[in-house]
Protein backbone atom coordinates (compact mmCIF):
# COMPACT_ATOMS: atom_id res chain seq x y z
CA UNK A 1 0.00 0.00 0.00
CA UNK A 2 1.02 3.89 -0.92
CA UNK A 3 3.26 5.68 2.19
CA UNK A 4 1.42 8.51 2.30
CA UNK A 5 3.56 11.76 3.93
CA UNK A 6 2.17 13.44 6.81
CA UNK A 7 3.24 16.63 8.49
CA UNK A 8 4.03 15.82 12.21
CA UNK A 9 4.78 19.51 13.28
CA UNK A 10 4.96 22.98 12.90
CA UNK A 11 6.70 26.15 13.49
CA UNK A 12 7.22 29.43 12.96
CA UNK A 13 9.47 32.82 13.49
CA UNK A 14 8.76 36.33 12.58
CA UNK A 15 10.86 39.93 13.16
CA UNK A 16 9.96 41.54 16.13
CA UNK A 17 9.53 44.88 14.64
CA UNK A 18 6.09 45.67 13.23
CA UNK A 19 5.47 48.08 10.66
CA UNK A 20 1.63 49.68 10.42
CA UNK A 21 -0.76 51.25 7.93
CA UNK A 22 -0.27 54.58 9.81
CA UNK A 23 3.97 54.42 9.76
CA UNK A 24 3.46 53.98 5.95
CA UNK A 25 1.50 56.55 5.47
CA UNK A 26 4.13 59.00 6.67
CA UNK A 27 6.82 57.48 3.90
CA UNK A 28 4.40 57.54 1.36
CA UNK A 29 0.78 58.41 0.22
CA UNK A 30 -1.11 56.55 1.63
CA UNK A 31 -3.60 55.59 4.45
CA UNK A 32 -4.93 53.00 7.15
CA UNK A 33 -8.51 52.76 5.05
CA UNK A 34 -7.29 52.74 1.67
CA UNK A 35 -4.89 49.82 2.84
CA UNK A 36 -7.53 48.03 4.60
CA UNK A 37 -10.25 48.66 1.92
CA UNK A 38 -8.13 47.25 -0.94
CA UNK A 39 -5.99 44.25 0.52
CA UNK A 40 -6.85 43.87 4.56
CA UNK A 41 -3.91 44.53 6.04
CA UNK A 42 -3.28 46.61 9.23
CA UNK A 43 0.16 45.34 9.93
CA UNK A 44 3.55 43.17 8.52
CA UNK A 45 6.94 42.02 10.24
CA UNK A 46 9.91 43.87 8.86
CA UNK A 47 13.31 42.27 9.66
CA UNK A 48 15.71 45.09 10.86
CA UNK A 49 18.75 43.35 11.82
CA UNK A 50 21.71 44.72 10.09
CA UNK A 51 23.67 41.44 7.95
CA UNK A 52 20.62 39.11 8.32
CA UNK A 53 18.74 37.75 4.99
CA UNK A 54 15.73 34.75 4.59
CA UNK A 55 18.20 32.61 6.04
CA UNK A 56 17.94 34.09 9.56
CA UNK A 57 14.38 33.91 9.41
CA UNK A 58 14.31 30.10 8.14
CA UNK A 59 16.72 28.96 10.44
CA UNK A 60 14.99 30.13 13.69
CA UNK A 61 12.15 28.43 12.26
CA UNK A 62 13.58 25.57 12.13
CA UNK A 63 15.52 25.06 15.12
CA UNK A 64 12.26 25.89 17.00
CA UNK A 65 10.74 22.93 15.03
CA UNK A 66 13.45 20.36 15.66
CA UNK A 67 12.93 21.37 19.10
CA UNK A 68 9.44 21.33 20.06
CA UNK A 69 9.05 17.74 17.74
CA UNK A 70 12.19 16.52 19.90
CA UNK A 71 13.97 16.03 16.21
CA UNK A 72 17.76 15.67 16.01
CA UNK A 73 19.61 18.12 13.37
CA UNK A 74 21.47 14.41 12.36
CA UNK A 75 17.85 13.13 11.83
CA UNK A 76 16.41 15.34 9.13
CA UNK A 77 17.27 13.58 5.36
CA UNK A 78 16.27 16.96 3.36
CA UNK A 79 15.50 20.41 4.07
CA UNK A 80 13.79 22.30 1.32
CA UNK A 81 13.78 25.92 1.53
CA UNK A 82 11.37 27.89 -0.33
CA UNK A 83 12.13 31.44 -1.44
CA UNK A 84 12.04 34.73 -3.79
CA UNK A 85 14.61 36.37 -1.25
CA UNK A 86 17.09 34.20 -1.05
CA UNK A 87 20.57 35.25 0.98
CA UNK A 88 22.10 35.67 -2.31
CA UNK A 89 22.50 33.97 -5.56
CA UNK A 90 24.32 30.68 -4.49
CA UNK A 91 24.84 29.05 -2.66
CA UNK A 92 21.34 27.82 -1.86
CA UNK A 93 19.36 29.09 1.21
CA UNK A 94 18.36 26.03 1.90
CA UNK A 95 22.29 25.01 2.56
CA UNK A 96 22.77 28.39 4.58
CA UNK A 97 19.64 27.27 6.68
CA UNK A 98 20.73 23.80 7.24
CA UNK A 99 24.25 24.38 8.64
CA UNK A 100 22.94 27.03 11.02
CA UNK A 101 20.18 24.56 12.13
CA UNK A 102 22.98 21.70 12.56
CA UNK A 103 21.77 19.68 9.50
CA UNK A 104 24.78 17.82 8.60
CA UNK A 105 23.90 14.52 7.42
CA UNK A 106 21.30 15.59 4.95
CA UNK A 107 20.87 17.43 1.73
CA UNK A 108 18.96 20.66 0.89
CA UNK A 109 18.35 22.97 -1.84
CA UNK A 110 15.93 25.42 -3.04
CA UNK A 111 12.70 26.10 -4.84
CA UNK A 112 11.29 29.23 -6.56
CA UNK A 113 7.68 29.41 -7.27
CA UNK A 114 6.94 32.81 -5.39
CA UNK A 115 3.85 32.82 -3.75
CA UNK A 116 3.09 29.16 -4.60
CA UNK A 117 6.80 27.78 -3.70
CA UNK A 118 5.78 26.33 -0.15
CA UNK A 119 3.43 24.07 -1.99
CA UNK A 120 5.34 23.05 -4.57
CA UNK A 121 8.22 22.53 -2.02
CA UNK A 122 5.82 20.70 0.36
CA UNK A 123 4.42 18.31 -2.91
CA UNK A 124 8.12 17.52 -3.94
CA UNK A 125 9.29 16.69 -0.56
CA UNK A 126 6.25 14.20 -0.09
CA UNK A 127 7.52 12.20 -3.35
CA UNK A 128 10.69 11.68 -0.84
CA UNK A 129 8.84 10.56 1.48
CA UNK A 130 6.25 8.10 -0.60
CA UNK A 131 9.53 6.85 -1.96
CA UNK A 132 10.85 5.71 1.15
CA UNK A 133 14.32 7.76 0.20
CA UNK A 134 13.42 9.57 3.01
CA UNK A 135 11.96 9.39 6.59
CA UNK A 136 11.84 12.89 7.79
CA UNK A 137 12.23 16.06 5.61
CA UNK A 138 11.57 19.61 6.21
CA UNK A 139 9.73 22.39 4.54
CA UNK A 140 10.16 25.85 5.05
CA UNK A 141 8.98 28.91 3.82
CA UNK A 142 11.44 31.64 4.28
CA UNK A 143 11.17 35.16 2.93
CA UNK A 144 12.31 38.84 3.74
CA UNK A 145 10.48 40.43 1.63
CA UNK A 146 11.05 44.27 2.70
CA UNK A 147 14.59 43.30 1.11
CA UNK A 148 12.71 43.94 -2.72
CA UNK A 149 10.03 46.25 -1.69
CA UNK A 150 10.26 49.55 -3.12
CA UNK A 151 8.87 52.30 -0.20
CA UNK A 152 8.01 54.99 -2.33
CA UNK A 153 5.41 52.96 -3.93
CA UNK A 154 2.11 53.17 -2.52
CA UNK A 155 0.08 50.40 -5.06
CA UNK A 156 2.91 47.51 -3.43
CA UNK A 157 4.70 48.71 0.03
CA UNK A 158 1.81 48.58 1.77
CA UNK A 159 1.42 44.87 0.67
CA UNK A 160 4.60 42.72 1.93
CA UNK A 161 6.01 41.45 5.23
CA UNK A 162 8.96 39.11 6.50
CA UNK A 163 8.36 36.07 7.96
CA UNK A 164 8.82 31.92 8.03
CA UNK A 165 7.28 28.84 8.81
CA UNK A 166 8.46 25.13 8.91
CA UNK A 167 6.60 21.58 8.64
CA UNK A 168 8.09 18.06 9.10
CA UNK A 169 7.15 15.82 6.81
CA UNK A 170 7.56 11.84 7.70
CA UNK A 171 5.84 8.65 6.93
CA UNK A 172 2.02 8.76 8.24
CA UNK A 173 1.50 6.05 10.66
CA UNK A 174 -1.65 5.11 9.08
CA UNK A 175 -3.63 5.19 5.76
CA UNK A 176 -6.23 7.57 6.95
CA UNK A 177 -4.02 10.84 7.32
CA UNK A 178 -1.15 12.26 5.20
CA UNK A 179 -1.24 14.54 1.79
CA UNK A 180 -4.13 12.73 0.02
CA UNK A 181 -3.64 14.92 -3.66
CA UNK A 182 -2.29 18.00 -5.37
CA UNK A 183 -2.80 20.08 -8.28
CA UNK A 184 -0.13 21.99 -9.72
CA UNK A 185 -0.31 24.78 -12.88
CA UNK A 186 1.65 27.50 -13.67
CA UNK A 187 1.33 29.66 -17.10
CA UNK A 188 5.18 31.88 -18.33
CA UNK A 189 2.91 34.22 -19.97
CA UNK A 190 1.99 35.69 -16.81
CA UNK A 191 5.39 37.36 -16.29
CA UNK A 192 4.63 40.53 -17.82
CA UNK A 193 2.28 41.22 -14.96
CA UNK A 194 3.97 39.90 -12.03
CA UNK A 195 8.17 40.22 -11.66
CA UNK A 196 11.41 41.96 -10.77
CA UNK A 197 13.12 43.87 -13.59
CA UNK A 198 16.35 43.40 -12.93
CA UNK A 199 18.86 41.79 -10.74
CA UNK A 200 18.70 38.25 -13.23
CA UNK A 201 20.95 36.94 -16.16
CA UNK A 202 18.83 39.05 -18.68
CA UNK A 203 19.63 42.22 -16.87
CA UNK A 204 21.98 42.33 -14.54
CA UNK A 205 22.63 45.15 -11.81
CA UNK A 206 24.27 48.30 -12.79
CA UNK A 207 23.95 52.00 -12.61
CA UNK A 208 21.55 52.30 -14.53
CA UNK A 209 18.96 49.36 -13.00
CA UNK A 210 19.60 51.05 -9.66
CA UNK A 211 18.85 54.00 -10.57
CA UNK A 212 15.25 53.29 -12.38
CA UNK A 213 14.55 51.43 -9.13
CA UNK A 214 14.52 47.99 -11.21
CA UNK A 215 14.98 45.50 -8.38
CA UNK A 216 12.30 46.01 -6.58
CA UNK A 217 8.20 44.22 -7.51
CA UNK A 218 6.96 44.97 -10.40
CA UNK A 219 3.03 44.27 -10.46
CA UNK A 220 0.08 45.22 -12.17
CA UNK A 221 -2.34 44.97 -9.39
CA UNK A 222 -5.71 44.60 -11.28
CA UNK A 223 -4.42 41.71 -13.65
CA UNK A 224 -2.91 39.71 -10.95
CA UNK A 225 -6.19 39.80 -8.94
CA UNK A 226 -8.65 38.34 -11.47
CA UNK A 227 -6.11 35.69 -12.72
CA UNK A 228 -5.45 34.81 -8.30
CA UNK A 229 -9.48 34.62 -7.85
CA UNK A 230 -9.76 32.46 -10.71
CA UNK A 231 -7.06 29.84 -10.73
CA UNK A 232 -6.96 29.39 -6.85
CA UNK A 233 -10.90 28.95 -6.89
CA UNK A 234 -10.71 26.63 -9.60
CA UNK A 235 -8.57 24.36 -8.67
CA UNK A 236 -9.59 24.24 -4.78
CA UNK A 237 -13.44 23.73 -6.36
CA UNK A 238 -11.94 20.82 -8.64
CA UNK A 239 -10.13 19.31 -5.77
CA UNK A 240 -13.63 19.34 -3.68
CA UNK A 241 -15.16 17.94 -6.90
CA UNK A 242 -12.24 15.47 -7.35
CA UNK A 243 -12.57 13.92 -3.72
CA UNK A 244 -16.43 14.40 -3.30
CA UNK A 245 -15.47 16.74 -0.38
CA UNK A 246 -19.21 19.04 0.77
CA UNK A 247 -18.85 22.28 1.46
CA UNK A 248 -19.91 21.99 5.00
CA UNK A 249 -16.89 18.77 5.44
CA UNK A 250 -14.28 20.81 5.08
CA UNK A 251 -12.79 21.36 8.48
CA UNK A 252 -10.12 24.02 6.62
CA UNK A 253 -9.42 26.05 3.50
CA UNK A 254 -5.99 27.69 3.88
CA UNK A 255 -5.09 29.95 1.40
CA UNK A 256 -2.44 32.07 -0.08
CA UNK A 257 -2.33 35.45 2.27
CA UNK A 258 -1.93 38.26 -0.72
CA UNK A 259 -5.61 39.87 -0.30
CA UNK A 260 -8.52 39.69 1.72
CA UNK A 261 -11.07 40.04 -1.28
CA UNK A 262 -8.65 37.11 -3.21
CA UNK A 263 -9.77 35.14 -0.05
CA UNK A 264 -13.40 35.92 -0.11
CA UNK A 265 -13.74 35.41 -3.61
CA UNK A 266 -12.39 32.07 -3.42
CA UNK A 267 -14.31 30.79 -0.13
CA UNK A 268 -17.58 32.24 -2.15
CA UNK A 269 -16.55 30.05 -4.89
CA UNK A 270 -16.03 26.85 -2.94
CA UNK A 271 -19.15 27.84 -1.17
CA UNK A 272 -17.94 27.74 2.27
CA UNK A 273 -17.62 30.10 5.65
CA UNK A 274 -15.64 32.56 6.56
CA UNK A 275 -14.98 30.69 9.79
CA UNK A 276 -13.99 27.36 7.42
CA UNK A 277 -10.67 29.88 6.37
CA UNK A 278 -7.61 30.51 7.81
CA UNK A 279 -7.10 34.57 7.86
CA UNK A 280 -3.87 36.30 9.38
CA UNK A 281 -2.66 38.51 6.33
CA UNK A 282 -4.18 41.29 9.09
CA UNK A 283 -1.30 40.67 10.92
CA UNK A 284 1.67 39.72 8.68
CA UNK A 285 0.61 40.95 4.80
CA UNK A 286 2.14 38.54 2.55
CA UNK A 287 5.02 36.92 3.45
CA UNK A 288 4.98 34.75 0.22
CA UNK A 289 6.38 31.59 0.37
CA UNK A 290 5.78 31.70 4.70
CA UNK A 291 1.90 32.35 4.24
CA UNK A 292 0.57 29.01 4.16
CA UNK A 293 3.04 27.88 6.92
CA UNK A 294 2.34 30.55 8.95
CA UNK A 295 -1.57 29.93 8.93
CA UNK A 296 -1.30 26.40 9.72
CA UNK A 297 1.32 27.35 13.32
CA UNK A 298 -1.29 29.65 14.06
CA UNK A 299 -3.67 27.60 14.09
CA UNK A 300 -2.66 24.27 15.24
CA UNK A 301 -3.99 24.30 18.41
CA UNK A 302 -7.56 23.96 16.43
CA UNK A 303 -6.31 21.27 14.38
CA UNK A 304 -8.07 17.71 14.90
CA UNK A 305 -6.52 14.57 13.61
CA UNK A 306 -8.68 13.83 9.90
CA UNK A 307 -9.47 17.12 9.39
CA UNK A 308 -10.25 17.63 6.23
CA UNK A 309 -7.89 20.89 4.84
CA UNK A 310 -7.37 22.29 1.21
CA UNK A 311 -4.48 24.78 0.55
CA UNK A 312 -4.15 27.04 -1.97
CA UNK A 313 -1.94 29.55 -3.73
CA UNK A 314 -1.20 31.89 -6.97
CA UNK A 315 2.09 33.51 -7.63
CA UNK A 316 4.06 35.12 -10.00
CA UNK A 317 5.30 32.95 -12.77
CA UNK A 318 1.68 32.53 -12.83
CA UNK A 319 2.20 29.64 -9.98
CA UNK A 320 -0.96 28.02 -8.70
CA UNK A 321 -2.69 25.00 -7.27
CA UNK A 322 -3.95 23.35 -4.67
CA UNK A 323 -3.22 20.97 -2.32
CA UNK A 324 -5.82 17.99 -0.18
CA UNK A 325 -4.42 17.01 3.12
CA UNK A 326 -5.87 15.14 6.39
CA UNK A 327 -4.20 16.26 9.49
CA UNK A 328 -2.50 14.02 11.49
CA UNK A 329 -2.25 14.84 15.02
CA UNK A 330 -4.84 16.68 17.41
CA UNK A 331 -2.93 20.11 17.69
CA UNK A 332 -4.90 21.00 20.87
CA UNK A 333 -1.71 18.64 22.92
CA UNK A 334 0.68 20.55 21.64
CA UNK A 335 2.28 22.89 24.26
Amino acid sequence: MKTKAAITGIDAYFPEYILTNEELSQMVDTCDEWIMTRVGIKERRILKESGTGSSHLGAKAVKKLLNKTGTSPNEVDLLICSTVTPDMQFPATANIISDKAGIKNGFSFDINAACSGFLYALTVASKFIESGSCKKVIVVGAEKMSSITDYTDRATCPLFGDAAGAVLLEPSKDQETGIIDHMLHSDGSGEKHLHMKAGGSVKPASYDTIDAREHFIYQEGQSVFKFAVSRMADTSVEMMKKHNIKSEELAWLVPHQANMRIIEAVAKRMGISKEQVMINIQKYGNTTAATLPLCLWEWEHKLKKGDKIILTTFGAGFTWGAMYLKWAYNGNNIK
